[in-house]
């Protein structure tokens, strides 16, 4: 299992210590693979974005008005957190849908 994310991301600082076995991927340092980024998008399309963060806010228009996948490998942090791999499957954001999935409680 591997998890993409932020090591300052709190959301995603309680996943991985819920799942003590994950491997954690940091964004920022080494980014997404451009295939695993193109399957999350083909799953969760535009919520694949994060519009809330600091880094989104800092974009003029004309950058936001990129596809959402150019945006997402110029800037991996736009990602919303976490995106998890796991046994083929992917899940996105650390949510009650996701930690059942996963067999957390």
């Amino acid at each position: 299992m591997r998890l993409y994310g932020l090591k300052t991301c709190d959301t995603c600082r309680k996943a991985l210590k819920s799942l003590p076995s994950t491997e954690f991927i940091d964004v920022r340092a080494q980014g997404v693979p451009e295939n695993l980024l193109s399957s999350a998008f083909e799953n969760f399309g535009k919520a694949l974005l994060n519009t809330r963060s600091t880094t989104w806010r800092g974009l003029d228009d004309a950058t936001r008005n990129r596809p959402v996948l150019e945006l997402l490998v110029d800037h991996p942090t736009l990602m919303k957190r976490p995106l998890i791999e796991a046994d083929g499957q992917l899940y996105l954001g650390w949510t009650p849908e996701t930690r059942q999935a996963l067999g957390v409680a």
